[in-house]
C-alpha cells in the first residue's frame, strides 16, 4: 500500500471521529433549544466566545468518553509494531492482519507505538483527572475559605498562614518528593489522600444540615441518601492491600499508585489559592444586606455561608473552575513531561511529549499532535471562561 496524502490522513482522522461529532452536534441542538430553561449555562450560548470555548472543551470530552470505550483508536496506544518506528503520518502498517487498521494515520513513535491513538487515549486521562481533582481542590477550599472570611480572627490567621505556607513551596519540587520511593514508602500520599479526600464529606454533611436543621426527618434521610456512598466511595479511594492504609473491607476500586501521587499533589497544591479566592469573596459578601437580613432572621453562620454567600460567589467560582482545570491540564501534562507519577508507557499527553521531544529535529510529528492537543484543550477552557465571566456580569 501507498502511504496516505495528508487529505486522505485528514479525512479519515474526521471519519474516526465521527462519533464526536454526531455527540457534539446533538448537544449544541439540545442547548440551543432549550438554553432559556438552562440558567448560566443556557446564556452561555449567546456568546461567540463561549461557544467556540465550549466546542473545544466538549470535543475532547467527548474524545476521552469515546476512547475509554475503544471507538476512536485505531491501534493499542502501547502496542509496539515492528518496523513502524519514528514512520511518518500516513504509513501503512507492516504485517497487518485482519481487523488491524492499515495505517498509522499520524505516524509512529520512537519506540514504533501509534501516535494518533495515544493522542486521543491520552486524553481519558486528562479528562478524568483535571475536572475532579479541580473539584476537590474546589471542596477543601470552599470548606475552608468560607468560615476563614466570615469569622475572620485566629482561624482567619492560621489558616492564611498555613494557605501562603503552601503556595511558597515550589510545586515541582513537592512532586518530586512525593514521588520519591522512600516517601511513597512511609505512605505520605495514603495519608495525605485520607485527609484530602475527607473534604467532600465535611461539604456535603454541613450543606445538608444547615439547610435541614430544623426538619430532622428530612435531615437524617439526606444525610443517610448522601454521605453513606460518599463514606464507601472515600473507604475505596484510600484503601489499597500490602499498603500502610488497608482497612476497608468493601474496596470496591483502587486507584494505581502513580495515579493517587498525582491526584493528590494536584488537589493539595491548587486547595490553597482556591481558599483564598473563596475567603475574599466571603469577605465582601457577608457585608451585604441579604446577609445582614439572613442574621436578623437568626439564621444561623453555617446557613449563611452555604446558604447565602455561597451561591451569590458562584460567578466568580464557576470561571475560576473552569480556568484552574486548564491549569490543572498544563500540570498534568508537566508532570508526564518529566517522568513523575504516571506510569512510563502511559499515553498522556506529557508523556507522549517527551517522548518525541528526543528526536525533535528529526522527526517533529511524535511530539506536535500530543502539544497542539494540550494547547487547544488549554485554549477552549479559557475561551470558556471568558464566556462565562461576560455572562456571568451581565446578571
Amino acid at each position: 500500500m501507498e502511504p496516505l496524502s495528508w487529505a486522505e490522513i485528514i479525512t479519515r482522522i474526521l471519519t474516526q471521529l465521527t462519533p464526536v461529532w454526531i455527540a457534539l452536534v446533538v448537544t449544541f441542538v439540545v442547548s440551543i433549544k432549550f438554553k432559556r430553561k438552562l440558567g448560566l449555562y443556557g446564556k452561555l450560548f449567546d456568546s461567540t466566545i463561549g461557544m467556540i470555548g465550549f466546542a473545544i472543551v466538549m470535543f475532547w470530552v467527548f474524545t476521552g468518553v469515546f476512547a475509554a470505550m475503544d471507538l476512536l483508536i485505531t491501534h493499542d496506544p502501547i502496542r509496539q509494531v515492528s518496523g513502524m518506528k519514528n514512520k511518518l503520518p500516513g504509513t501503512p502498517l507492516r504485517g497487518a492482519e485482519a481487523g488491524d487498521y492499515p495505517y498509522y494515520l499520524l505516524g509512529g513513535d520512537n519506540l514504533a507505538r501509534d501516535i494518533f491513538s495515544r493522542v486521543v487515549k491520552g486524553s481519558w486521562i486528562v479528562i478524568q483527572i483535571a475536572p475532579l481533582a479541580t473539584l476537590f481542590a474546589f471542596m477543601v477550599g470552599i470548606t475552608l475559605g468560607l468560615p476563614a472570611g466570615y469569622y475572620g480572627g485566629k482561624l482567619d490567621t492560621t489558616l492564611s498562614f498555613l494557605a501562603n505556607l503552601i503556595l511558597a513551596f515550589p510545586v515541582i519540587l513537592l512532586f518530586y518528593l512525593l514521588v520519591t520511593p522512600e516517601i511513597v514508602l512511609t505512605g505520605l500520599p495514603q495519608y495525605m489522600a485520607a485527609v484530602l479526600f475527607l473534604f467532600p464529606l465535611i461539604f456535603f454533611g454541613v450543606l445538608i444540615n444547615a439547610r435541614y436543621r430544623t426538619q430532622p426527618g428530612k435531615n437524617y434521610t439526606w444525610l443517610a441518601l448522601v454521605l453513606i456512598p460518599l463514606v464507601v466511595l472515600y473507604g475505596s479511594a484510600i484503601n489499597a492491600e500490602g499498603t500502610k492504609i488497608a482497612f476497608w473491607p468493601v474496596d470496591l476500586f483502587d486507584i494505581p499508585p502513580g495515579i493517587l501521587v498525582v491526584f493528590v499533589s494536584v488537589v493539595f497544591v491548587n486547595s490553597p489559592t482556591v481558599f483564598r479566592i473563596v475567603r475574599g469573596l466571603t469577605m465582601d459578601i457577608k457585608t451585604r444586606d441579604y446577609v445582614a437580613a439572613a442574621q436578623t432572621r437568626g439564621e444561623r453562620p453555617w446557613y449563611i455561608m452555604l446558604w447565602e454567600i455561597l451561591p451569590n460567589a458562584r460567578g466568580p467560582l464557576i470561571v475560576d473552575f473552569c480556568l484552574r482545570i486548564g491549569y490543572t491540564t498544563i500540570l498534568l501534562g508537566t508532570l508526564g513531561f518529566f517522568g513523575l507519577g504516571l506510569p512510563p508507557e502511559s499515553p498522556d499527553w506529557g508523556t507522549t511529549i517527551n517522548d518525541g521531544r528526543k528526536l525533535l529535529s528529526i522527526y517533529p510529528h511524535p511530539a506536535l499532535p500530543p502539544a497542539l492537543a494540550l494547547l487547544s484543550l488549554v485554549l477552549g477552557l479559557n475561551l470558556l471562561a471568558d464566556g462565562l465571566r461576560e455572562e456571568s456580569l451581565r446578571d
